[in-house]
């Protein structure tokens, strides 16, 4: 169902200006009837200015005296040619100004992290711009020498439940693709509940197999020792005796 531009103010014009009940008016500007009602008592909505929905073209006179006459009357968007076919665009995700001098953390942190994540998935994520990432990929940013790589689900920019779902994606791609990966890049695209399941023993290197036994403490098993070397049996020096006579 359409609503009307700038909802709310136009559910305070009507809390104001009709006597139209707060269910209908939650319909109409798709609200919830409490918030309507939290409009009417004074707690929702505080400062906002009422939007005339007669004279911006949304409603008609008639609609709303209908509306009053009938509380099962539900009101109806004035037809705009002009508005027809216009869809809510998908653009970047909106960060809010508190956070986004923490973006590029973000976004740095995913460049190192996880290099199989188009510049496209990274801007969906963070809500950056493609030059943005471009200059972080290539260390060319201004601030790059200031720039700490941090989780962008610990800054709040993105849900962790977001990033699973981009890293499977990619994985997806670069398998369809034939794309050849590292065990550590393959270790990156494990998702996060994958992970909590995944066992903590650390994994030995193929270059040291063998040596797990080995051991510098007392605990080897005892070997036959050599016999110890007297050092006069190898000068094998004359007694003093011998010499004076």
């Amino acid at each position: 169902m359409a609503l009307p531009i700038m909802a709310k103010a136009t559910a305070v014009w009507l809390v104001d200006n009709t006597t139209l009940t707060f269910k209908q008016i939650a319909d109409f500007c798709g609200l919830h009837e409490l918030e309507v009602n939290g409009i009417a008592d004074g707690e929702v909505g505080i400062g906002i200015k009422g939007f005339d929905p007669i004279a911006n073209n949304q409603l008609t006179d008639e609609e709303i005296k209908a509306g009053e006459k009938s509380p099962s009357h539900k009101l109806k968007l004035k037809f705009n040619a002009a508005a027809e076919g216009e869809e809510k665009r998908r653009g970047p995700r909106y960060t809010p100004l508190s956070k986004r001098q923490d973006r590029p953390a973000g976004i740095l942190w995913l460049v190192k992290f996880h290099p199989e994540l188009s510049d496209g998935q990274i801007s969906k994520l963070v809500g950056t711009t493609k030059p943005t990432i471009q200059a972080l990929r290539e260390r060319t940013h201004w601030n790059i020498a200031n720039i700490v790589p941090i989780d962008p689900v610990a800054l709040g920019l993105c849900k962790q439940t977001e990033l699973d779902s981009a890293v499977q994606k990619a994985a997806k791609k670069a398998a369809k693709d034939g794309t050849t990966m590292s065990d550590e890049d393959r270790a990156k695209l494990v998702s996060t509940e994958q992970s909590l399941h995944m066992s903590t023993e650390p994994k030995i290197p193929a270059a040291i197999s063998g040596l797990e036994t080995f051991s510098l403490t007392d605990d080897a098993p005892a070997e036959k020792k050599e016999p110890e070397i007297d050092a006069d049996s190898l000068f094998n020096l004359p007694d003093a005796d011998e010499d004076e006579s």
